[in-house]
């Protein structure tokens, strides 16, 4: 995974411009994070936001696009470079508003920054 530029797809990611990814599943390294609730390809900050069901108490989770390393249109899967426990442990998202607050969207960028880097699978 590109670290430098965490809010954007790597172009090996598979990702098209104008894709819906809306209802996707995401996966981890580990096993299933959720699925795509909403996706922001409309702001220089982009990102995905996942449902993850009763997995982390019904919360959803913000996911930096640089963090997609693989998108499989035909199985409607998105792999993401992090562990299920580092995506349930990144910067709590609460609101949609959180998504224009600059403060929030450093914390999460410096947060998957932090991680160790991973080849793409």
């Amino acid at each position: 995974m590109d670290f430098d530029d965490i809010w954007s797809y790597a172009p090996q990611s598979g990702h098209q411009e104008g894709q819906g990814l809306t209802g996707y599943s995401v996966e981890a390294s580990d096993g299933t994070i959720g699925h795509v609730d909403r996706q922001a390809d409309d702001t220089p900050r982009r990102h995905l936001i996942v449902d993850t069901g009763v997995w982390v108490f019904g919360k959803s989770v913000l996911v930096p696009a640089g963090l997609v390393v693989g998108i499989d249109p035909e199985a409607q899967k998105i792999t993401v470079a992090a562990t299920r426990d580092e995506v349930k442990s990144a910067p709590l998202f609460r609101t949609d508003r959180e998504t224009s607050e600059v403060g929030y969207l450093d914390a999460v960028a410096a947060y998957y920054r932090g991680l160790p880097r991973r080849q793409s699978t």
